[in-house]
């Protein structure tokens, strides 16, 4: 053995110099001193437990105005090495006023506290790391103000010198494993609750006060109301970063670092009040981020708000938020957000090539707090195309979500045909044009969409080729100037050409944007209209019923800018006064026509005072005519002093077969009372018309009339029936469908005089009396005197006459008398 031992001792005499030698011995014996020290304190804290938790508890207390206490304390040697680490375990803190409001500060399964060993040697307890697990930490504040953490308050200098204590420990280090932390502001509806799974600190103090940490996080944020009413921010999202903290006398101070927060990436910089100073600035900065992914990290109230909305690609956001703990209500939130190339949906509808400087403020008004009545959604430079037409609005805000109110500007310049992608090509069909807009707009918004607008600007609509299709009416070459003044519509330069048609128009509707969007029914469009040229078989369509668009069969999407401009056009009321100088209708032809016209949301067209020139004399007429299957009208006419063979020619001989224009010369006067039906195509319906008739002949003549003709060649075969003349003809008829009723009639012409009276039928049941005096008028035609001519009328042989029609509807004349 001997041996050996020389042998070692030779090598390693011979391996390692002397002063190394040296330093090993030095070292081993400096581990032995150690083993030596920790057997020794771990028999001295074994043997002196008690005091060694007095001492710790006094440590942990010094600083606190409550209680703490701890179940038990075990040595854990190396694990703080050169420090001795003590495991304390079911630790509980509270304030000195928990029998009153029952919340426990701190509850802890295990707290790690590191001490100084030296000090310990010294009968002194010197914490510096500490290490929190499975605990709950519950900062607790009552509706009056009173907080559990007043238990960290700092002890005066008359406290301190009558207890003898020092400061609360300068912790060097701590760390929580599977914390939760609850602070409860019940006086301010203040609630922040977070599970920590790991938090990890490591702090230097500054020789003039306060102190600098590095910290990391691992958390979930269950909970972080600034205002309970309104709920929670990050309400159930992941936390995952590191801190640069920061501590003077009155705040914690946050660098600016990356937070991942529910797997977004943020930047976030903070300012948190302590002691006497309770306010706190937070400010989050992503730099890629999807709109819905921001706007589920905001509180309920806005986000509802801001879901209305959607952005297809990720954006910039900016948010601050600025409050005080010890104040009610909302702290200031703003944020900011840039978008470029993006698609956003609204509820109205979705805009492409998307550009903007978004902001949203809960403190539009400085004066008026932070509320969802004072905030505002603020959006600058917003360029996109909708449904394909371009826009851009300098400015467009939202202000009081409460009760929103929308503001702003917007311009456009289009191609008309491009409005197929707002407007559906079964209402309006536009080929042709270019349209621009400018206008200045305020409007309520009431279920996402906008209710009583008040605009300012200008609507241009320049060489525009446009169909009407519910009534199949084509215009070309419109050119439309529609200003807009507040609530009013100024309609101007409107140029309209239909066929051969050429129409101005001038035009505004009272109270127009907000009866657009409340009242369509209640709306009325006044128009001055002036035309050198009307044909009005172009616009016939306006007589039938409007026909339904497929907007309406399908039962059209809400929002939906046609359903909203039908309603219009089926809706609102309109009122023109018209000046035509040739107005042109099938065979009609009248010139200076002028009228007032209004057609109603009920589906009647109402004429008034219609007067025109025709056949060389006037036409007056006021009528009405209501629209259906067939449509029904209703007019009273004067007609003075026509040319009847005109006037018959021009109204198809009223339906009568047998007696025509051909048949007819005279000047023509009449008052008509009539109802009847006419058809989408302009026609009258025949046998559908009720009413009466009066009628006067001036210098008449029956040009070869067939029927007298026939009857002629027997009774009076010697007289010119081909050419008889009237004189002041007169007579009255009831029309009653097919049936005209001849009240009694005189006729007095060149070839015979006759009394008349019956009924005239379209169809079958013609019967008319004719008493036909055989005296030949031409005897008594220089005759002046209306006695004597009354009297001699009916010398000599009356004839008397029935004209009757058989099964087959041929009218036959026969010898008879009225019953």
């Amino acid at each position: 053995m001997n041996k050996n031992y020389e042998k070692a001792k030779n090598y390693w005499s011979f391996k390692l110099p002397r002063w190394a030698r040296i330093l090993l011995r030095g070292f081993a014996a400096l581990v032995i001193l150690l083993t030596v020290a920790f057997i020794g304190l771990a028999w001295y804290i074994n043997t002196h437990k008690d005091e060694v938790m007095a001492a710790v508890t006094k440590q942990l207390n010094d600083g606190m105005s409550g209680s703490l206490q701890v179940g038990d304390m075990e040595p854990t040697f190396f694990q703080s090495f050169p420090r001795v680490a003590l495991r304390l375990e079911n630790v509980v803190v509270r304030d000195s006023f928990f029998s009153v409001h029952k919340r426990t500060m701190l509850s802890a399964g295990e707290v790690n506290v590191s001490v100084n060993i030296l000090a310990l040697l010294r009968g002194t307890v010197d914490i510096k790391k500490i290490g929190i697990s499975n605990a709950v930490i519950d900062l607790y504040t009552d509706t009056n103000g009173y907080s559990n953490a007043s238990i960290f308050r700092k002890k005066s200098k008359k406290e301190k010198a009558e207890e003898g204590g020092g400061s609360f420990p300068q912790l060097k280090k701590i760390t929580l494993d599977d914390v939760t932390f609850i602070a409860d502001n019940r006086k301010t509806n203040k609630l922040y609750k977070f599970k920590v799974s790991s938090l990890r600190a490591t702090t230097k103090y500054s020789l003039i006060g306060g102190w600098h940490a590095d910290v990391s996080l691992k958390a979930l944020a269950e909970s972080m109301a600034f205002n309970t009413g309104r709920g929670s921010f990050i309400k159930d999202k992941e936390l995952d970063g590191a801190f640069d903290v920061t501590y003077d006398d009155d705040a914690i101070v946050f660098a600016k670092s990356r937070l991942d927060i529910g797997g977004e990436h943020f930047y976030i910089a903070a300012n948190i009040g302590v002691g006497d100073n309770t306010k706190f600035s937070i400010n989050i900065e992503n730099q890629s981020i999807l709109w819905k992914n921001a706007a589920n990290l905001l509180s309920p109230n806005i986000t509802k708000k801001l879901m209305m909305f959607n952005l297809s690609q990720p954006i910039l956001v900016k948010c601050d938020i600025v409050g005080d703990f010890n104040e009610k209500g909302d702290p200031l939130i703003r944020v900011n957000a840039g978008v470029k190339n993006n698609v956003l949906d609204t509820p109205g509808g979705q805009v492409t090539d998307c550009n903007f400087f978004g902001v949203f403020t809960n403190n539009n008004t400085a004066a008026n707090g932070f509320s969802d009545a004072n905030s505002a959604i603020k959006l600058y430079n917003f360029k996109g195309a909708y449904s394909g037409i371009p826009f851009v609005m300098d400015k467009a805000f939202i202000q009081n979500l409460e009760k929103p109110l929308a503001i702003g500007t917007f311009s456009s310049k289009f191609e008309m045909e491009k409005l197929k992608g707002l407007v559906d090509d079964d209402l309006l069909k536009f080929t042709k044009g270019t349209g621009t807009v400018k206008v200045n707009f305020t409007a309520d918004i009431v279920n996402y969409k906008l209710t009583k607008p008040i605009v300012n600007g200008l609507i241009n609509v320049a060489n525009a080729n446009v169909t009407y299709v519910p009534r199949k009416l084509d215009f070309k070459d419109i050119s439309v100037a529609l200003n807009f003044n507040k609530d009013d519509l100024y309609i101007s330069k409107i140029v309209l050409a239909s066929g051969k048609s050429i129409v101005n128009m001038e035009g505004s509707v009272k109270n127009f944007l907000n009866l657009y969007y409340t009242a369509p029914e209640k709306m009325v469009l006044q128009w001055n209209i002036y035309s050198p040229q009307l044909h009005i078989g172009e616009f016939m369509g306006f007589l039938g019923t409007r026909k339904k668009t497929q907007v309406a069969i399908k039962k059209a999407r809400k929002g939906n800018f046609t359903d909203d401009l039908n309603q219009l056009f089926e809706k609102s009321n309109v009122n023109m006064k018209l000046k035509v100088d040739k107005l042109f209708y099938d065979r009609f032809y009248a010139t200076n026509a002028k009228a007032e016209v209004m057609l109603t949301d009920k589906g009647s067209i109402l004429l008034k005072n219609a007067g025109l020139n025709h056949a060389g004399g006037t036409l007056l007429i006021n009528g009405t005519m209501t629209q259906g299957s067939l449509n029904r009208y209703h007019m009273d006419a004067a007609v003075n002093n026509v040319d009847v063979k005109k006037f018959f020619y021009a109204f198809d001989n009223f339906g009568m077969e047998s007696l025509t224009s051909a048949n007819l010369k005279g000047l023509f006067s009449s008052k008509v009372n009539l109802t009847g039906s006419i058809t989408d195509a302009g026609k009258v319906v025949s046998r559908s018309m009720y009413g009466t008739v009066n009628f006067n002949l001036k210098k008449g003549r029956l040009v070869d009339f067939e029927p007298i003709l026939t009857v002629g060649k027997l009774a009076f075969p010697f007289r010119d029936l081909k050419n008889i003349e009237f004189y002041d003809l007169k007579g009255n008829f009831d029309v009653k469908g097919d049936k005209v009723t001849i009240h009694p009639m005189k006729i007095n012409s060149s070839v015979l005089n006759m009394d008349m009276e019956g009924v005239y039928s379209f169809g079958l049941g013609t019967k008319i009396y004719v008493d036909v005096p055989l005296r030949n008028p031409q005897k008594d035609k220089d005759i002046d005197d209306k006695e004597e001519l009354a009297k001699r009328r009916n010398r000599g042989i009356v004839v008397h006459l029935i004209a009757a029609d058989d099964e087959t509807g041929k009218v036959k004349i026969k010898l008879g008398k009225k019953d």
